[in-house]
This record gives C-alpha cells, sequence and structure tokens, in this order.
C-alpha cells in the first residue's frame, strides 16, 4: 500500500499550479478565489509531523483506536475508512481540516489565475500543524507569541500587490479548531500551554479565518462545522444513511456521549451525568474519554441512532464536534447555552431556526434550580419530536463534508459545510472591499448578522 504521506505531498505538488477561472461573467462574478501558493514549508512539509515522534498527529492516549502515524493523511486528510468496505465513513482527525480543506478548494470552479481578477484570496497555510511544535514542546512555549510571524513577513516581501490591493480584506485561511487557541496576547506572560498568538497578530488583522468555534467579538473569524467522520461521494451514499437515521428506532430518550470524569465543582456536566446516573431508564452514556471516541465513530454514531435527544453540554469550550454528529443521526441537539451554537454557525445553521431542530434549557436551571432534564424531554409532545427530527436532518447536507472528487449528481443536489463556508467569505468579503471602494471605513468593521435563511 501506498504511504498516504507521500500520495498527499505528490498531489500538492502536482495541483501547485494555478487554474484559470471561467471566462464568462456570469457563472464566475464575484466568486473568483485566488489561491495563494506559498512555500511547503507553510502547508506540505507540516504533513511530516505525522512521523515524528515528537509532534504525532495520532493521540498517543487513544492508540487503541487512534489511526498509526501518517495513516490519518489517507484519503487527502480524511484519514483510513472505518472498515474497508465502507465508502463514507473515515477516521477523520478534525486537525487536518486544513488541507482537505484546500484539497476542496482546488476543486472549485472559478479559480482566478490573476489575483487582481479574484475576488478572494485563499492562503494555504496549515496554522494548526505549524502551531503543534509550540504547543507540545515545552521548550518552544515563550516563543508561541510568534506564531504566524513567518507568514506575515512572506506575504509582505512576495508580491507584495497581492495584500497591499485589499490591505488583506479580501484573504482568507481555515484554522483547525477553536479561535481561544490562537488568542492570547503576545505580551501577556506567563505563555498559555496549548495556545500561540495566530489571531492577534497586527499583519494579519484584516484577514478572514475559518475556525470550528470563533470568538463573539473579533469580526474576522467565523465558525464552521467540527468535522464528522461521515464523508459521503455519491448521492445514493447519502440518501442511505439519511433513510436510516429516518427510520432507525430510538428506544433512549436521550444520550450524553463525552469525558464521564465528574468535575470538582458544580456544573452542567455534572449535573448530566449525575441525572443519568439516576435515570438508567432514560438516560444512556458513552465514554468518550482519553480520546476514546477520536477516530472511532462507531462507538457513538449506533447510540446515537437509537436515542431521541442528544446531550451538548459546554465542554473546556462552548462547542462540541458531537453536535454534528448528532445532527447526522437525527439525533435532536439538547444545548444549555446560547454560545454552544446558534451563536456560531450562522452560516450553516441559520439562528431564527434553532427552534424548529433543537431543545435549550438554560444550564442554571439545571445546576442551580432543580430542572431535571429527563422530565423536560419526556414533556416534548411525540409529535414535535418527530418534527424536529425531519429538521434536524434536512440540515444534515448543510453540516458534512463531501469526500473530495465526489459525484456531479451530489454536488448538484445541494451545498456542504465547505460550499456555504466558501459563500458566506465570499459575502463577508464582498461588503468589506464594497465598503473600501465606496470610502466608508466604518463599514468594514460593522459586526453585522451574515447568516442566511434556508
Amino acid at each position: 500500500m501506498a504511504n498516504p504521506l507521500f500520495l498527499f505531498l505528490l498531489f500538492l505538488n502536482v495541483a501547485a499550479a494555478p487554474r484559470a477561472g471561467a471566462d464568462g461573467a456570469d457563472p464566475c462574478a464575484g466568486r473568483r478565489i485566488y489561491i495563494r501558493h506559498l512555500p511547503p514549508r507553510f502547508n506540505a512539509d507540516l504533513l511530516r509531523h505525522c512521523g515524528a515522534d515528537a509532534f504525532p498527529l495520532a493521540d498517543a492516549s487513544a492508540a487503541a483506536t487512534s489511526a498509526p502515524p501518517c495513516e490519518s493523511l489517507a484519503n487527502h486528510g480524511l484519514g483510513p475508512r472505518t472498515h474497508p468496505r465502507s465508502r463514507s465513513w473515515y477516521r477523520t482527525d478534525a486537525r487536518l481540516l486544513e488541507p482537505f480543506f484546500h484539497r476542496r478548494i482546488l476543486e472549485r470552479d472559478c479559480l482566478a489565475d490573476d489575483p487582481a481578477r479574484a475576488d478572494a484570496v485563499f492562503v494555504t497555510y496549515y496554522a494548526a500543524l505549524d502551531a503543534l511544535p509550540y504547543v507540545l514542546d515545552p521548550a518552544l512555549l515563550d516563543a508561541s507569541a510568534r506564531h504566524g510571524e513567518e507568514l506575515a513577513g512572506f506575504l509582505a516581501r512576495d508580491q507584495p500587490r497581492i495584500l497591499s490591493r485589499r490591505q488583506g480584506h479580501d484573504h482568507f485561511l481555515v484554522v483547525s479548531g477553536s479561535a481561544w487557541d490562537y488568542a492570547q496576547s503576545p505580551g501577556e506572560g506567563p505563555r498559555l500551554w496549548g495556545t500561540t498568538s495566530l489571531l492577534r497578530r497586527p499583519e494579519l488583522a484584516n484577514f478572514t479565518f475559518l475556525t470550528v468555534e470563533s470568538r463573539m467579538w473579533p469580526w474576522q473569524e467565523h465558525a464552521i462545522p467540527h468535522p464528522t467522520s461521515f464523508h459521503p461521494a455519491t448521492l445514493p451514499h447519502l440518501r442511505a444513511w439519511l433513510a436510516r437515521a429516518r427510520r432507525s428506532r430510538r428506544g433512549t430518550l436521550m444520550l450524553f456521549a463525552g469525558g464521564v470524569s465528574r468535575p470538582s465543582r458544580p456544573n452542567i456536566r455534572g449535573s448530566i451525568l449525575a441525572e443519568c446516573a439516576n435515570r438508567t431508564d432514560a438516560c444512556a452514556v458513552v465514554d468518550c474519554s482519553g480520546g476514546k471516541c477520536s477516530h472511532d465513530p462507531g462507538r457513538y454514531m449506533r447510540a446515537m441512532l437509537g436515542a431521541k435527544f442528544c446531550l451538548e453540554p459546554p465542554g473546556d469550550t462552548p462547542t462540541r464536534r458531537s453536535t454534528f454528529d448528532a445532527i447526522l443521526a437525527g439525533c435532536v441537539p439538547v444545548f444549555f447555552e446560547d454560545l454552544a451554537a446558534r451563536r456560531q454557525y450562522g452560516w450553516h445553521l441559520p439562528p431564527a431556526r434553532y427552534d424548529e431542530f433543537s431543545v435549550h434549557i438554560p444550564k442554571e436551571t439545571v445546576v442551580f434550580g432543580g430542572v431535571r432534564i429527563a422530565e423536560t424531554l419526556e414533556a416534548v409532545p411525540e409529535a414535535e419530536v418527530r418534527r424536529m427530527r425531519k429538521r434536524v436532518l434536512e440540515m444534515a447536507p448543510r453540516v458534512l463534508y463531501r469526500r473530495h472528487g465526489s459525484t456531479a449528481e451530489l454536488r448538484g443536489a445541494g451545498k456542504d459545510a465547505v460550499d456555504l463556508a466558501v459563500d458566506g467569505v465570499l459575502r463577508r468579503i464582498r461588503r468589506r472591499t464594497c465598503a473600501q471602494d465606496e470610502g466608508r471605513p466604518e463599514r468594514i468593521y460593522a459586526m453585522e448578522d451574515d447568516s442566511v435563511e434556508m
């Protein structure tokens, strides 16, 4: 079997030549993207971390289920198949969203070979992989404030007109992970383990960053869905899964999939675990402690298919990958704070429609107010549960990442997470560049809600 790393690097090298955008004005008007090709040290060379003992991509704490080093790069970053006969399910490492997104951008129509004709500039920087030495090597902890410094210098020196034309307002890139992990102030000390200052670099302040979780106030960030393990390549594969989720028998009222260690202080996760321990007739728990679920979707997806509601409490940060797994399974998500999703994924899950496909129970009422989650969910009429499940499955194609090279039939059936993210970026960039052209700088930084109704 060919080495996945070799195949991945070979593809990137072959695909490195810019592709011309379409000549016709109508199909590509406002949609032309110039791919800002960078030296390999900013992307392809970083994939070699997977083979280094110091910075392995595979999670050593979950060695029983994690893909071996470099195997995570199989299938252009989707990871190895969960089963030899699988055509849609992969052991996906979320940290490889950047190269996978790059692969999908290379497939798009309307790529421009001239940056002066482009509406947006995609920067092919694998930020999360470049951050690995800073967050894993204690000797480099104090240098983490310099993350992105080399990239900023290169963009300023190499073909500087590309950056200066719009002062960076037309540039965008993808960062695997939460924005909080890249937002420590450069001047703060001591440095926090696991964080860098990439998003605080003034040279990149006008870029649009696509992260799997954004902060609420910085205008340059926008959240896109956490990658799941489901990546269909054909319309029949997508329809077959949705049909399975639709007809699945759901004998469990509610499910929690996540870490099961009890917190030292009262919080919503501890309340959920305590209630599930007392209501085994209504609640199921999937232990995902220590990364057990990271590369093993079968461990939790079967349980989600059998549950009516999936509990999505915040963890270290407000959002969870489990939310998107639940949506794919047709398991109605239950949120305990607005920051968990409602204020995060407006391009993919319209905020005004959350009540149609999810339940919100304020965490304070559970932790301190005596509200019982099971009793609240038992009170939802069965007809309403079926209606919400129908809406959830309607949302599912919007939050999954199709496999690269998917069929024209599947692409024509609707937009997936990548398509919607790029559409959102183009809208945002168009608003900013129009404000520049009109001499209205106050509009460049407008914090408008740019979610799209379905």
